[in-house]
């Protein structure tokens, strides 16, 4: 044998050791089960409305009926900032508001890129600004939403932006050349308020949580199970994640060890992922990545991954089932686990 293949030998041995390690680190055992797990949902008023529900009865029945008792609320820039330095804050008014009197916590997303499509919320008159106007404009937005509700008790975390450093969406060039504008988003919010810790969320699928990490004080996680894999338009696949609950345990620590930064998961999947909107896909479509069952085993598969603050994404979707569709299984089941925990 060859001095150069027994070279070669070796060397692919090592690695071969290596990414046996990788795998069992992140694939191999189970996580340490969660003493108290805290369950909350993300509402959106713009997908209540999208889904021809009334948003303020979906609000409502959330703290009223489901029994919640933690929100991240996504608001839009858009909707606030309609016409240039002319501030609506009266639906957000109306929502802390509600919140407040029934003793419900806020994680408060700020930003332009605040989640639900097209993820990136521009004003029309800010459409055509140059990049630098654009983030001027921008970060006075978040100076008078931290200003208005800094003292607001109701609320527990600002979120800073909606997965920032992951590239989805419909979003400015500039979004995403670097993290030195989320800098100094979260520098302005911290120094108008720090009394607070910021989260900032990223994919817990397609992401190491490291860029997220060291720009933080909370690293927040998506979890999603089954999507519709776009490769253009018209043209795609459903895609079911192979990652095991303890890969999401494993990348924690990580994160914990590194960074000294506590992980929670701030978008659990409970509704489904579809090529179209919900009103323009068939229920039969829809329930290939969401149905009572998925919805009950991506709730087993939380609680098996070993963190211990989950926010439900979809609820906007259980109500308009359960409203529009009269189908209130899932609407049903959630409401028996947020009343039980």
């Amino acid at each position: 044998m060859s001095k150069f293949l027994k070279i070669f030998i070796f060397l692919l041995a090592i690695i071969l050791i290596i990414l046996a390690a990788i795998f069992c680190y992140f694939f191999v055992g189970k996580a340490p089960a969660a003493k108290n797990i805290t369950w909350g949902v993300d509402f959106s008023q713009i997908q209540a409305k999208s889904l021809g529900l009334d948003w303020k009865e979906n609000y409502s029945a959330i703290i009223d009926d489901l029994g919640v008792k933690n929100i991240k609320l996504h608001t839009q820039w858009d909707l606030v900032e309609e016409k240039m330095d002319n501030y609506y804050f009266d639906d957000v008014d109306w929502q802390l508001a509600q919140a407040k009197s029934k003793g419900v916590k806020i994680i408060y997303v700020v930003g332009m890129k605040s989640g639900r499509w097209p993820e990136c919320h521009i004003p029309a008159w800010a459409n055509s600004l140059q990049e630098q106007q654009q983030q001027d404009e921008l970060l006075k937005y978040i100076k008078e939403v931290v200003l208005r509700y800094k003292d607001n008790d109701v609320i527990i975390n600002w979120q800073v932006e909606n997965e920032p450093l992951f590239k989805f969406g419909k979003c400015p060039a500039w979004y995403y050349k670097n993290d030195n504008f989320l800098k100094k988003e979260i520098d302005l919010v911290k120094s108008l308020d720090s009394s607070r810790q910021i989260i900032i969320s990223d994919s817990g699928e397609q992401s190491s949580w490291f860029g997220a990490a060291k720009n933080t004080d909370i690293v927040g996680i998506t979890m999603y199970r089954e999507v519709w894999a776009h490769i253009a338009d018209g043209f795609g696949f459903y895609f079911k994640s192979f990652l095991s609950p303890v890969t999401y345990w494993r990348k924690a620590l990580l994160i914990e060890k590194i960074f000294g930064k506590k992980v929670i998961c701030i978008e659990l999947q409970a509704e489904p992922w579809t090529n179209k909107f919900f009103e323009d896909v068939p229920l039969k479509e829809q329930s290939k990545t969401m149905n009572p069952e998925k919805f009950k085993q991506n709730i087993k598969y939380a609680k098996e991954t070993g963190l211990d603050k989950f926010y439900l994404w979809g609820v906007e979707w259980w109500y308009w089932m359960k409203e529009k569709q009269n189908q209130p299984q899932i609407w049903d089941e959630a409401r028996q686990l947020f009343q039980s925990s």
